[in-house]
């Protein structure tokens, strides 16, 4: 009776420090969230710029092309459904197709980013007569504030709701070399 008292102990006091840990996680999150606000790099010469980006999902990839020909490329993380188009919000799908980087956020709750123009009229369309809502908010961005230091371990799995994550150095680079109106295709 003894080992079994001794055993219910070592397993909760081994499930209460998991819970704290997780909380003390969630928690740092949130208040990590309120301070997203960067100075976000010069856009780089139009010389420089991208004028197309390509997204394979399969290869978990992203390139950014000037003329047809790849001038930076990228491992990215997805939505954490990733197979297949998005249907509708809270699928955790990111979508595919051709969209446009119509705008960006200096003061995201990820370090920067850039607003695809997800969902296209179809897109509203087929979630519509589905009874759905298509979602929206789908972004190439970094971390989420104060997860910088993760870096590159980010890519062990896909981790968004849909959008396509990169490193917070990645993400200075690719804010500077995107410009708003570009043309972006994401492959399945």
């Amino acid at each position: 009776m003894g080992q079994a008292m001794a055993f219910f102990s070592v397993v909760k006091k081994t499930v209460l420090a998991a819970v704290l840990l997780l909380a003390s996680a969630f928690l740092y999150t949130l208040a990590a969230k309120r301070y997203g606000a960067v100075t976000p790099p010069a856009m780089a010469a139009p010389a420089f710029q991208a004028d197309m980006i390509v997204v394979g999902k399969t290869q978990r990839s992203m390139r950014l092309l000037q003329n047809g020909r790849t001038i930076r490329e990228y491992r990215v993380s997805l939505g954490g459904n990733p197979v297949g188009h998005k249907q509708r919000e809270g699928d955790e799908r990111t979508p595919e197709g051709r969209y446009l980087i119509d705008w960006r956020n200096k003061k995201s709750m990820a370090y920067l980013s850039l607003h695809i123009s997800y969902p296209a009229p179809a897109d509203t369309a087929r979630a519509a007569a589905a009874g759905e809502s298509p979602g929206g908010n789908i972004m190439i961005h970094g971390m989420v504030n104060g997860w910088g230091f993760v870096g590159s371990l980010h890519r062990l799995w896909d981790w968004t709701d849909g959008c396509i994550a990169v490193t917070n150095e990645e993400m200075r680079e690719i804010w500077s070399l995107v410009p708003d109106g570009t043309p972006i295709q994401i492959d399945g």
